[in-house]
């Protein structure tokens, strides 16, 4: 049992692989199980029993990138473990993006326009996918506890449907920031994957930024700004 399970955990480790480099070669939509398999050197029937079909395989490399890149983020935070939340914070966002600008596939993947066809099963994706946006919550939340972060903020949430969803949220992953205060952490993680994205998808233009980084750290202390301002008297 035990070189059996072995077996298919090498073989899916290389089916990842495989997959990560079409996916960098061809693209998220023009990804084939077919493709891979070739690469693989295995017969379409045997490979069948680890991979059952292209979503299969799309799910695979999904679980796969938001795991390395939630890793990344919690090995860049746990490495200043010792500092302020809010620094902490930048640290997490600067990891995001630079593992963002070294596996930009990856990252569209997980980001770019949805695959035509597939639908990530949130049974499978969802704990993954919110990985990195909950360490983030977590940061805020200690904020909120310490009370460097309280108040409604220049900007109270208003609208009562908003005001529900972000209770539920916080209710969910137990968190104790209020919906206005986790309105504004939601906006951290806004400017944190849109900032990423215009890098890594070209927005900025080539030569617009020399150093894109420093300008994603800048709107992170924006962010961070607004985050701790009090409701005005």
């Amino acid at each position: 049992m035990t070189n059996r399970a072995e077996r298919r955990r090498a073989v899916e480790t290389r089916i990842v692989e495989i997959g990560r480099q079409h996916l960098a070669d061809e693209g998220a939509a023009g990804l084939s199980l077919r493709g891979v398999t070739r690469d693989l050197g295995m017969v379409s029937s045997a490979v069948y029993r680890y991979v059952a079909n292209r979503d299969d395989l799309l799910t695979l490399l999904l679980v796969d990138a938001y795991t390395e890149q939630a890793d990344t983020v919690d090995a860049a935070v746990e490495r200043v473990a010792h500092r302020p939340w809010d620094e902490r914070v930048v640290e997490a966002g600067e990891a995001f993006r630079e593992w963002a600008v070294r596996e930009p596939s990856r990252y569209a993947l997980l980001y770019g326009s949805p695959v035509p066809g597939y639908e990530a099963p949130a049974e499978r994706t969802v704990e993954p996918g919110t990985r990195v946006v909950l360490t983030l919550a977590r940061l805020v939340d200690e904020a909120v506890r310490a009370g460097d972060v309280r108040g409604a903020g220049p900007v109270p949430v208003a609208d009562a449907r908003l005001v529900a969803d972000l209770e539920r949220v916080a209710t969910e992953t137990g968190l104790e920031a209020g919906p206005d205060v986790l309105g504004r952490a939601m906006t951290l993680w806004a400017v944190l994957v849109g900032g990423t994205s215009l890098e890594v998808f070209g927005q900025y233009g080539r030569d617009t930024f020399d150093d894109p980084g420093a300008l994603l750290e800048h709107q992170l202390r924006l962010v961070l700004s607004l985050l701790r301002s009090p409701h005005p008297d």
